[in-house]
């Protein structure tokens, strides 16, 4: 590990950078990915020294690194530092109507207020979702149904996703994902680790009786890109892999009229913050297409 890095978050914004599975690629694609597979990472020459070289041949990407830290070269730790000052700045979401209402300033409605009992109450949603960011940072399995290609080796032809357990190793943690924080709920689906429900009223729903949600889910329920020859619904095919995910559920059902499922909608919606900070850009320096 090299030094430099300002933050935990400076270093954990440049893994997915190294990840086969986002953004490296894979084995003999590219030089980055060949460096990855090999473990060529810090050492000079390597994955970092690659990605650094890539940003470094933008004469603007040159000139802008040169305001911030005149005299210095472009390295793979200086990326991540100024990708975090943006992401810290950005990505903020700490003056929802929520945090407005806890400070005084504001009122909440009154559905919403409901909703807010409903999920520190009855719903249990609070068990996990914890704190000032909802989130117990901790891994639940909460039988998400399994969608897409999952994760799997190179030596595996698997579609399935075995969620912590492919870190810890451990049986206990099949299938289990870290509990997401809920702030800017309303804005970032699709939902669940795989994006296997569009909606957010879907997900709710999902968690107050995941097995039932489990059993009689369709793929149709998620919203997904036209790739010709994939097949996503796979693991959905495969009932003894389903059963597993079921048996790993650890949330139990909850019943919730269609009144209250929408007063904790409303409560999800005020812990959304609608400050405008940079936004989209129209172009970037490297030329490269901006998705909007």
């Amino acid at each position: 590990m090299q030094a430099g890095f300002q933050s935990a978050l400076a270093a954990q914004a440049m893994f997915p950078v190294l990840s086969p599975d986002e953004m490296a690629g894979h084995y003999s694609e590219n030089e980055v990915s060949k460096a990855v597979r090999i473990s060529r990472l810090t050492q000079k020459g390597g994955a970092w020294d690659l990605i650094a070289r890539r940003v470094a041949d933008i004469p603007e990407y040159r000139e802008r690194f040169g305001k911030i830290h005149p005299n210095e070269d472009i390295t793979f730790v200086a990326i991540a530092n100024v990708i975090v000052d943006f992401v810290a700045y950005e990505w903020r979401a700490d003056n929802s109507l929520f945090d407005r209402a806890m400070s005084g300033d504001e009122d909440l409605s009154n559905e919403a207020v409901q909703g807010m009992k409903l999920f520190y109450g009855k719903a249990r949603c609070g068990t996990c979702h914890s704190g000032w960011f909802q989130t117990d940072h901790k891994f639940h399995s909460i039988a998400i149904p399994q969608i897409g290609p999952g994760k799997s080796a190179r030596f595996e032809d698997h579609a399935r996703d075995d969620g912590r357990l492919r870190v810890t190793g451990k049986v206990d943690d099949a299938f289990a994902f870290r509990t997401p924080s809920l702030r800017n709920v309303t804005l970032t689906g699709p939902y669940g680790h795989n994006g296997a429900f569009a909606s957010l009223e879907q997900v709710v729903r999902h968690h107050l009786d995941p097995l039932m949600s489990l059993r009689s889910y369709s793929i149709e329920m998620a919203v997904l890109p036209e790739f010709p020859g994939v097949y996503d619904d796979q693991p959905l095919d495969d009932q003894e892999h389903v059963q597993r995910i079921a048996q790993s559920n650890v949330l139990p059902a909850v019943h919730l009229t269609d009144e209250e499922v929408a007063a904790l909608l409303s409560f999800l919606g005020s812990l959304e913050d609608q400050a405008i900070r940079l936004g989209i850009l129209d172009d970037v320096p490297s030329g490269l297409a901006v998705d909007r």
